[in-house]
C-alpha cells in the first residue's frame, strides 16, 4: 500500500478530527462529526497497522485518537488532584469507617496483654520458659530490652522496623477474608508484649518498659488494630454479604481496604521514625511520650474531623464508580 497516496486522500479526516478534538465547546451535530470521524480514523489505523504497526504514520493516528477520545470521554484527574483526593478523602474515610472496630480490637488486645502480663508475673516458670536462665533473664530486664533500640544506627533501625511492620499490616489486610490470621497476628504480638511487659514488672522495671514502649507503640499498635480491623472487615463482607453477591461485596471491601492498607504504609513509617530516632534517644521520658502522643492524636484527628466530613458526604474509601466499575443487577 501507498502510504502517500493513502495519507493524501484522507488527511482531511484526520484534520478535521484535530479541529473538532481542539475545541471547547461542541454543537450536537459537531459531536456526532467527532464520533464518525473518530470510528473511520480507528479503521484508517487498522488498516495502516496491518502493513506497517511501527511507521510513524501509525504513531501519528495513534496520537490523534488519544486526543479525540479524550475529548468525548472526558479527560481525567491529574495526578495533583488524585493525591489530594487520597489524602483529604479516601483515606480518612477508610480510616473513619474502621474506627469502631479498631477499638474493639484495640480493646482485645490491651486485655490479652495485660492477662499475659499478669501470667507471667505470677506464674513461677513462665518466664524462665520464654527467656531462659535467671542470668539470662536479668541480662534482658537490665540491659537487653534498653539495647534493642539502640544497638543499631537509627536510620536503618527505623526502615528495618517500618518494613516489618508494614509487611505485617498488609498481610492482616490480605489474609483477613479466612477470619484466622489477623486475629491470629494480635494474639501473637499481645502475647509477646504481655510477656516482656510482666517480665519488668516481676523485676521493678516497669517504669523503664512503659518508657520504651510508649513513645512509638502507641501509633504503632494503633495500625497494627487498625489493619486486623479492615482483614475482619472483609472476612465479614464474605459472610455475610447482605443483598449483594459474595464477589462484589468482597470486591467493594476489598477496594475500601487496600485504601487503608497503603495509608497504613504511611502510618507505619512515622511510627517507625518515632522508634528509631526518639524511643532510644536521650531525651527526657515525658518529652519522647510526649512526641508519640502528639503522632498518635493526629491520626485521631486526622480520622474523626477529615474522615468524618468525608464519610458522611458518601464516601467510604472506594475508588470512583467510573474507577470501579458497575455491577451487573441479577435476580
Amino acid at each position: 500500500m501507498d502510504m502517500d497516496a493513502f495519507s493524501a486522500v484522507h488527511a482531511p479526516d484526520w484534520q478535521r478530527l484535530d479541529e473538532l478534538s481542539a475545541r471547547r465547546r461542541l454543537s450536537g451535530e459537531e459531536a456526532d462529526e467527532l464520533l464518525r470521524l473518530y470510528r473511520r480514523t480507528s479503521a484508517h489505523l487498522s488498516t495502516i497497522r496491518s502493513v506497517a504497526p511501527e511507521g510513524a504514520l501509525s504513531a501519528a493516528l495513534s496520537m490523534r485518537l488519544s486526543r479525540a477520545r479524550t475529548r468525548f470521554t472526558g479527560a481525567r484527574s491529574n495526578f495533583l488532584e488524585d493525591l489530594v483526593s487520597f489524602f483529604v478523602i479516601a483515606l480518612p474515610a477508610g480510616f473513619y469507617r474502621l474506627r469502631w472496630l479498631t477499638l474493639v480490637v484495640g480493646a482485645a488486645f490491651i486485655l490479652t496483654a495485660w492477662l499475659a502480663g499478669m501470667w507471667a508475673a505470677s506464674t513461677p516458670g513462665v518466664i524462665s520458659a520464654a527467656l531462659g536462665s535467671d542470668a539470662q533473664v536479668r541480662e534482658y530486664v537490665e540491659r537487653d530490652f534498653a539495647a534493642y533500640y539502640s544497638e543499631n544506627p537509627a536510620a536503618s533501625f527505623a526502615g528495618q522496623v517500618w518494613t516489618n511492620n508494614a509487611w505485617i499490616a498488609l498481610q492482616s489486610v490480605a489474609f483477613g477474608i479466612t477470619g484466622i490470621w489477623g486475629p491470629y497476628v494480635l494474639y501473637q504480638n499481645a502475647l509477646n508484649v504481655g510477656i516482656a511487659g510482666g517480665t519488668m514488672a516481676a523485676y521493678g522495671e516497669l517504669d523503664v518498659f512503659f518508657s520504651y514502649i510508649l513513645p512509638h507503640g502507641l501509633m504503632e499498635l494503633t495500625a497494627v488494630f487498625i489493619a486486623v480491623a479492615a482483614g475482619l472487615r472483609i472476612f465479614w463482607a464474605w459472610v455475610a454479604p447482605g443483598r449483594q453477591t459474595r464477589s462484589t461485596a468482597v470486591a467493594a471491601e476489598g477496594r475500601s481496604l487496600f485504601t487503608v492498607a497503603l495509608g497504613l504504609v504511611i502510618v507505619l513509617f512515622l511510627s517507625g521514625l518515632v522508634e528509631g530516632f526518639v524511643t532510644p534517644s536521650p531525651l527526657p521520658t515525658w518529652l519522647r511520650m510526649t512526641i508519640g502522643a502528639a503522632l498518635f492524636g493526629a491520626y485521631w484527628a486526622y480520622t474523626l474531623v477529615l474522615g468524618g466530613r468525608a464519610y458522611r458526604e458518601g464516601h467510604r474509601g472506594d475508588l470512583s464508580r467510573r474507577d470501579s466499575g458497575d455491577a451487573l443487577r441479577t435476580a
